[in-house]
């Protein structure tokens, strides 16, 4: 299957990252600190160091972890100084609300490949672009799950997100916190560079454009090999 978007695998289970770039499918990684906790990672830099080994090249996100900036400021050099396929993951407000905006152009004028991440207004993609270095490559992160999980479609919020993108060259917008595999298709057609999911999200493109009669059948004996499982009985038996 061949799609328009970047699709990009989103994870911190090694083995999971490597199948899905056995697979194909996915051009690139991100992850973020709860992914981390999640799978376990009691070593960043060690973590970081072994997927760049094995990722061989494909672009990859790495978040810091402080709250301050000034840290932040020293943990996005770290970051970047591991790899050149290294986008740093800034979050566009620290815990206490404060903007990211300064710290964004100061580390986009020393020329790193930044991910800003945690966004979700329009305002915030724009002084993220503004923030951004002319000549340099960046990924802006909007949460169209989390958006979409508050009731509001995140659609036109994508759709004025890609325009003030590209009024920057080398600055591309990612959907992120995808929930279903049909965000994939919503991202690709609306012109969205990248789009991140899953592996567990990645795995059902094996039945995109599956006849939807042959998915009704294997559901209905996915239900009757569960039910043998179960062993239960609905009628009394005589």
């Amino acid at each position: 299957m061949n799609f328009d978007i970047d699709i990009y695998s989103d994870g911190a289970v090694i083995e999971d990252m490597l199948k899905m770039k056995a697979s194909g499918i996915v051009t690139g990684f991100t992850t973020n600190p709860s992914l981390m906790k999640q799978a376990g990672i009691t070593n960043y830099v060690a973590f970081a160091k072994e997927v760049l080994d094995k990722v061989e090249g494909m672009p990859i996100s790495f978040e810091v972890f402080a709250d301050d900036f000034d840290t932040m400021e020293k943990e996005a050099l770290k970051l970047a100084s591991l790899g050149e396929n290294v986008y740093v993951k800034i979050p566009i407000t620290n815990t206490k609300g404060e903007s990211s905006t300064e710290l964004i152009r100061k580390l986009s004028e020393k020329g790193l490949r930044l991910n800003i991440t945690a966004i979700m207004t329009l305002k915030q993609v724009s002084d993220t672009v503004e923030a951004l270095s002319e000549g340099t490559e960046n990924i802006v992160s909007v949460f169209a799950g989390r958006v979409a999980d508050t009731g509001v479609d995140p659609l036109p919020l994508m759709e004025d997100s890609l325009k003030v993108c590209h009024k920057k060259a080398g600055t591309k917008l990612l959907w992120a916190s995808s929930r279903e595999a049909y965000n994939i298709i919503q991202a690709e057609k609306i012109g969205v560079d990248i789009i991140t999911a899953t592996p567990a999200i990645l795995s059902k493109l094996s039945m995109y454009h599956m006849d939807l009669n042959e998915l009704s059948l294997e559901t209905v004996k996915m239900f009757n090999r569960d039910i043998q499982t179960l062993g239960f009985t609905i009628l009394d038996v005589e």
